[in-house]
């Protein structure tokens, strides 16, 4: 607990210094504590509010970057400015040095570095938070990237992993709005995403399999992972060169069709979400190259994305409804998804939707951002009770990301719009009457499958309920309490 508290003293601190505490008269909190932290706070800090809260999330360390990162998805928390603000933060670091290195990939392989590698690079070409990347030579004479975990990275991580879960139960007792942002849940899912990268046999099977499902794909290639030289610290996979796909100047010197490439990018992106339900989660720039012949490949397979066949439906849905602005049908299909409960005034949604659509369905065709779209969605939405969704907010995150990168490509031509007809085809097929039917013969299927674990999950949730209200009671009893230990520690950091 000690520990907790000096590390939340040290955020307010950060904060404070970058005027980054936000949203202070939003607070639900004593009137005497918003007056604290508008004393804390730097008013006279440069930059506009996103920037600031990026600075000082860049100050607080890794876990705090990929946090913001994540809020970038969320508009609907944290407005639109602040969230595309966000959704820039990139975690470069200093690279650690090339011996300490050197002394992972030999503990981790058990072997030699000489016998894995007829040479191997010490100065690494790219670092970030968590790990940095080598170029290497196989005594085979195969040029590989070697990707090696920051020495001591996960203890420091999982410090600050235990914070944010301790901030995240206070924001539960605390917060009214607790209910439906779920702050120990979205924490959870966070820590689960993270430790995740902390595994690189993790990531080399998200690779692999990533791999597997592109075999086909036209101009568009996985590299390989050399499994023998891979272990829980270090990654070995293809080397990867060519020109990233925001230097459209570059691919043009080279014979490369900037407008082919994005509509390749376009096919894929669509063969990922709807297809396979796989999709690469982080595909900013600098993890896209484009090879002499136009082949794209992408790297770093940390943070990946899975779409379920139900979600993919409703993904499909939403983009017809959409496309016909058919409003009070997508607040309909908002329920029926559950975005929303079903307890909200539908006629109401369906206004602030037609409010929030209508601005950006009436741009120019090549200008309509589909990942902007679902920002502002889930915006109204969370006005509305919204149930917060981790896989749909990676995918608008991933939208947004791609939707940037077609425009470097090609700021004339929308890549929904190469990818229409593939939807529109993927649509009747999944949303027609064949489609129908075929899913209520698998729902059938699979609820005699399920039956078992179904009545385990009803008394699961009755177990949840009675949480929920012991939870409330919990919450009614100690808020006086935690709010006054709050207070002394706002004053303690006037001090």
């Amino acid at each position: 607990m000690p520990s907790h508290v000096w590390r939340a003293i040290t955020v307010v601190r950060t904060l404070g210094r970058h005027g980054a505490i936000l949203f202070i008269d939003d607070y639900p909190i004593p009137r005497w504590q918003r007056r604290l932290l508008k004393r804390i706070n730097n008013a006279s800090a440069p930059g506009r509010p996103g920037e600031r809260l990026a600075q000082a999330l860049i100050d607080l360390g890794p876990i705090f970057v990929k946090l913001g990162q994540s809020l970038g998805t969320r508009a609907d928390l944290v407005g639109q400015q602040v969230a595309e603000d966000l959704a820039t933060l990139h975690d470069d670091l200093p690279p650690f040095p090339g011996d300490e290195a050197v002394a992972t990939i030999e503990a981790a392989l058990g072997l030699p570095l000489e016998e894995a590698f007829e040479s191997f690079n010490r100065a690494p070409v790219a670092a970030a938070s968590i790990a940095q990347v080598h170029h290497a030579t196989t005594t085979d004479g195969r040029e590989m990237a070697v990707k090696v975990l920051r020495p001591g990275v996960e203890r420091l991580i999982e410090q600050d992993l235990r914070f944010l879960a301790f901030a995240a139960s206070l924001a539960d007792l605390l917060l009214p709005l607790s209910d439906r942002l779920r702050p120990e849940a979205a924490v959870r899912v966070f820590a689960e995403t993270t430790r995740r990268e902390l595994d690189m046999r993790l990531e080399a099977a998200a690779c692999d399999e990533f791999r597997e499902i592109n075999k086909d794909a036209y101009k568009f290639r996985v590299p390989a992972v050399d499994w023998q030289l891979t272990g829980r610290r270090v990654l070995t996979l293809d080397w990867v060169q060519g020109i990233p796909t925001d230097e459209p100047d570059r691919l043009r010197a080279s014979a490369i069709n900037p407008e082919e490439v994005l509509e390749c990018a376009s096919h894929v992106f669509f063969t990922q979400v709807f297809v396979h339900g796989f999709f690469h989660g982080d595909m900013h720039p600098g993890n896209v190259f484009v090879q002499p012949d136009g082949t794209i490949i992408p790297v770093d397979y940390g943070i990946m994305g899975r779409l379920d066949l139900p979600t993919r439906l409703f993904l499909g849905e939403l983009l017809v409804v959409f496309l016909d602005r058919d409003y009070m049908r997508l607040a309909n299909v908002l329920v029926k998804g559950g975005l929303v409960p079903d307890h909200v005034d539908r006629g109401a949604l369906s206004q602030a939707l037609r409010a929030m659509a209508e601005p950006i369905m009436g741009l120019p065709q090549n200008e309509i951002s589909v990942g902007r779209l679902l920002g502002q969605l889930f915006e109204v939405a969370g006005t509305f009770e919204m149930r917060a969704r981790p896989d749909l907010l990676l995918l608008q995150k991933t939208m947004l990301v791609a939707e940037g990168v077609g425009r470097a490509l090609n700021p004339k031509v929308n890549m929904w719009q190469l990818a229409q007809p593939l939807v529109e085809e993927w649509i009747a097929t999944h949303l027609g009457v064949v489609g129908a039917a075929r899913r209520v013969a698998d729902d059938a299927r699979d609820m005699v499958e399920r039956l078992p674990r179904l009545i385990r999950e009803t008394d699961a949730v009755l177990a949840l309920a009675q949480h929920g209200q012991r939870r409330n009671e919990r919450r009614r009893r100690l808020q006086p309490l935690l709010w006054l230990v709050a207070g002394l520690l706002l004053g303690a950091l006037l001090l």
